[in-house]
């Protein structure tokens, strides 16, 4: 006890003095009343560690957002005046990342704890491009800067764990509670620096309900161009977190109020503006959020490949009219969607690789005659593909018999299996096909969605 005091107080000696003059308003445990059984042991875990070795250390971000909220925290990020180097000497499995600011992830099991040092407010040396975002910037600083640092008040919170005090800079309590999302600094200046925080504003103004400060979101739709600046990479990142956020059609209709829905996903504007394209999609991301909700996994593949199919569908019918062969046609088709894709947001191969086989899959369930079914329930991608048929069904794109079908095929026992492909084989169905090319016809819905069945 003696050592992390005497620690503590040569840390003190050594800081440099405040900059910005800000002083944090300390709200008590009594105050704010967060659940600490909500707080994960790791996290804890890192604060103090960090803190018996004579530095400061703190949750902060969305986690502390959350906590207020009473809801329990997906990550916990950890800000500290130690550097990333001395971080990283107190951990046996932490590591440096990042470029554009150093972070460390300290691992625990499968738990990452995300843990920065207070960054300066004011960095001569950063690197900017010509529209003004920052492409580089590892100056340390006080904790009153690093505050002034982060978008939003809500999200510039800080809590101690082993004291249950938070520490307030930008009135963000007061913003939180008042359900308000409220940038620091002036929103234009900030979305110069990081375009990206205009979709963060669209998610957590969606996801947690909150109401955008005018102040805040007026900016957006006339500087909503920068996002053309954001890496790929980084842009699906952002894109994801948004999809999988459990409330992607608040988000999705929020990013269309806002103006930010054109050329995310190539097309998804186009798709939205469709009844059936919208429909499908929405549909698609109404049982995503429900699954998330439920504390269920998802695919990230299966998503993006919602979000796609309506170009994929245009581009294969449009190439079954020339009279082209429909698995030919149908590669080509995705061939086609996938590179228009990449050339905006720089989806991961191993999701693009779930994408395909997703599609490819649709051909084939339309084959219920001989060992096809048999062979189609044993293929890695079945539920995957099943899934994807079913949500077809359910938005009117192909009959709801079909669907029907495939389900009733994959819970029945041997024998019933071999009656329902006699049934398809005899055309008891009235979706059964024979696996033979046959000339499709447009707009076969009678709604103006295109038909691949």
């Amino acid at each position: 006890m003696i050592n992390r005091v005497i620690a503590r107080v040569q840390t003190l000696f050594k800081r440099k003095p405040k900059r910005g003059g800000r002083d944090p308003k300390r709200i008590s445990s009594r105050e704010h009343g967060i659940n600490g059984e909500l707080v994960s042991r790791s996290a804890l875990r890192v604060c103090e560690t960090l803190q018996k070795a004579g530095h400061r250390a703190y949750i902060v971000g969305g986690a502390v957002r959350d906590l207020l909220l009473d809801i329990a925290p997906k990550d916990f990020d950890i800000a500290t005046d130690a550097t990333p180097e001395q971080i990283k000497s107190h951990f046996r499995r932490a590591f440096i990342i990042g470029r554009r600011f150093k972070l460390v992830h300290v691992m625990f099991g499968q738990e990452t704890i995300e843990v920065s040092t207070f960054r300066a407010l004011v960095n001569a040396d950063r690197l900017i491009d010509e529209h003004g975002r920052v492409l580089s910037d590892n100056l340390y600083g006080e904790q009153n800067e690093d505050s002034a640092r982060r978008d939003f008040t809500i999200n510039a919170l800080y809590y101690d764990p082993t004291t249950g005090d938070v520490l307030d800079y930008h009135e963000g309590v007061k913003d939180v509670r008042a359900r308000r999302l409220r940038m620091i600094g002036e929103p234009a200046d900030r979305y110069r620096e990081d375009p990206v925080r205009m979709l963060r504003a669209v998610r957590f103004a969606a996801k947690l309900g909150f109401a955008i400060d005018e102040a805040t979101r007026e900016p957006i739709h006339r500087m909503a161009e920068l996002i053309e600046n954001v890496p790929a990479a980084r842009l699906f990142d952002e894109m994801l977190k948004l999809l999988t956020s459990g409330h992607s059609v608040a988000c999705i209709t929020r990013l269309r109020a806002e103006g930010l829905h054109h050329g995310l996903l190539p097309l998804l504007d186009v798709i939205l503006e469709q009844p059936a394209g919208e429909r499908f999609v929405m549909l698609a991301l109404s049982r995503t959020d429900e699954r998330v909700r439920a504390g269920k996994s998802i695919s990230p593949g299966y998503l993006f490949a919602t979000l796609l199919w309506n170009d994929v569908l245009a581009k294969w019918n449009a190439r079954l009219a020339k009279d082209e062969h429909r698995i030919p046609a149908l590669n080509l088709a995705i061939d086609e969607t996938i590179e228009a894709q990449t050339e905006k947001l720089a989806i991961q191969r191993r999701f693009v690789s779930d994408m395909r086989e997703i599609w490819g899959l649709q051909p084939r369930f339309e084959r219920r005659t001989g060992r096809s079914p048999f062979r189609l329930v044993e293929h890695l991608r079945f539920r995957a593909g099943y899934d994807f048929l079913l949500l077809r069904a359910a938005a009117d794109e192909i009959p709801v018999e079909q669907g029907d079908w495939w389900t009733r095929f994959l819970h029945a026992g041997p024998d019933e299996r071999e009656k329902l492909i006699e049934e398809a084989a005899r055309g008891g169905s009235s979706t059964a096909t024979t696996g033979k090319r046959r000339r499709r016809r447009r707009g076969g819905n009678g709604d103006g969605a295109p038909s691949a069945v």
